[in-house]
């Protein structure tokens, strides 16, 4: 399979991989918002998917980019994050 090579697809990729995170954790990233453990509860999860978000993408393209990190901020953080109370917010 090639490598993405076009900041499009690439952002797709991300929100893909954090779209899959959120659709299969939900209750740990309640859990990990609601107690500010977000990324310790979400560990394995957010770096298996980095990984692959790694591993699919063309080195020069990824070297430029923080897509990944957007996603997760974008899609879970912020999606989930306003459903639930939170002592960080």
């Amino acid at each position: 399979m090639p490598l993405i090579d076009s900041p499009e697809a690439t952002k797709r990729l991300a929100r893909a991989i954090a779209s899959d995170i959120m659709l299969y954790n939900e209750e740990k990233i309640k859990k990990g918002l609601e107690e500010d453990t977000f990324f310790e509860v979400l560990e394995k999860e957010i770096t298996d998917g980095e990984k692959l978000f790694n591993s699919r993408i063309e080195k020069s393209i990824l070297a430029s980019t923080n897509y990944y990190e957007k996603a997760i901020v974008d899609l879970i953080i912020r999606n989930i994050g306003m459903r639930v109370t939170s002592k960080i917010w």
